[in-house]
């Protein structure tokens, strides 16, 4: 019976409610399930939950009820938060810092619109304004997400994550500058069941059920990111895992058999890592690892890869790189271990490292056979008394 009752307009509005309602929930179970994007979800929650209660508050103001134009004002003013809310959000996502001062400033100019649209003369004046805030927070977002795609992501049709605020923005405008143009009109048909509303709410819910898949989109895929990097990086040091070193140097190898160009492995090793672990602790052990990664990240060039292989072993893939450069750069890495022990209070941890350098040598040569003469040259810095550099001498 409720529903024979209710026009067209309070069912495309109450639809447009329950959306967002739905997704409210949905966003804020998100935020309790991935941590990385708590806070984004958080603030797209408020947005889609302050847009159910514009929406309701618009459909109860469509009938003769006391206070119609205040629970119109509330709606906006609602409407309006939402996108704040989103745009923080938006914000939040992409590492970007908030700017309160426009914030602030939409949401007074939206209070100030609201006040002043509660005489039926006003009316047609705040759905300007209110419009006008909301396109340029929409024109705002779209900017904000069209460079997170463009530069972040690097995707290859960033405006697919701008189109839907850009309707968006298309939508609030054509109704600010129709209510600007025509105050009559529309004044009427916001209070009336009319195929304005009716329009208006269809598209808004097309529109932002594209917004939130674009908004999940964005979620999945820096999950998938983080996915592929964790499976590619060692957690604890953050250097390329053995299984991304030997995939980068296989393609290294290819690339040298099609090209000719030469380049160089290092077979690094902190010495006597096992006696830190028991006279110190595991905890120590592992802090004196990422201080090594450390040292070494910043001793090789920006163009080597550097993996932790295992352990207390490192490897380092120099392209380009000949003998008297990657024996240049493993001197300079043991030198920097030798000179920057591991700080602990007023104590220190001494730290020493072993390298083995072998040359890639012809198109016959593969990844393996290299591996094997830089662990020999390795092995042999090892047994001549360890903290040295020791260069892979066998043409096998």
């Amino acid at each position: 019976m409720m529903l024979s009752a209710m026009s067209a307009t309070d069912v495309a509005f109450a639809m447009a409610g329950v959306m967002q309602a739905v997704l409210a929930t949905i966003w804020l179970l998100g935020a309790w399930l991935v941590g990385d994007t708590r806070h984004a979800a958080v603030y797209w929650a408020g947005y889609a939950g302050l847009s159910a209660v514009s929406f309701a508050l618009l459909t109860v103001a469509l009938h003769s009820v006391p206070h119609a134009e205040v629970l119109r004002a509330a709606g906006n003013i609602c409407a309006v938060g939402g996108l704040l809310a989103l745009q923080r959000g938006i914000w939040s996502f992409v590492g970007r810092r908030p700017r309160l001062v426009g914030h602030a400033g939409a949401f007074a100019v939206t209070i100030v619109a609201s006040y002043v649209g509660l005489s039926p003369s006003g009316a047609s004046l705040r759905v300007s304004i209110t419009s006008a805030v909301l396109a340029s927070l929409s024109i705002g977002m779209a900017l904000d997400l069209h460079g997170h795609a463009r530069n972040d992501l690097q995707f290859r049709w960033p405006w697919l994550f701008s189109l839907p605020l850009l309707a968006a923005t298309v939508g609030f405008a054509f109704r600010g500058l129709r209510a600007w143009l025509s105050p009559g009109s529309v004044t009427t048909e916001m209070i009336t069941d009319s195929a304005l509303n009716v329009g208006s709410a269809m598209g808004y819910m097309i529109i932002a059920l594209t917004f939130h898949a674009t908004l999940m989109a964005m979620v999945v895929g820096r999950l998938l990111t983080e996915l592929r990097y964790r499976s590619r990086h060692d957690v604890l040091t953050g250097l390329l895992n053995r299984r991304a070193m030997e995939e980068v140097m296989s393609a290294q190898v290819r690339r040298s058999q099609r090209s000719g160009e030469t380049f160089t492995v290092l077979m690094l090793d902190l010495d006597h890592f096992k006696a830190v672990n028991d006279r110190y602790g595991h905890a120590v052990g592992d802090r004196a690892l990422k201080h090594a990664a450390a040292l070494l990240k910043a001793s090789v060039r920006q163009v080597d890869g550097l993996a932790r292989f295992g352990g207390e072993e490192f490897v380092a893939l120099m392209p380009g790189a000949g003998i008297d450069v990657a024996l240049g750069v493993a001197e300079r890495i043991r030198e920097q271990l030798a000179a920057n022990p591991l700080p602990m209070g007023e104590a220190c941890v001494a730290l020493s490292i072993s390298i083995g350098v072998a040359q890639w040598l012809s198109a016959d040569d593969d990844a393996s056979r290299l591996l094997v003469r830089a662990d020999t040259a390795l092995y042999q810095a090892k047994l001549q008394g360890r903290n040295r550099v020791v260069l892979a001498r066998d043409l096998a």
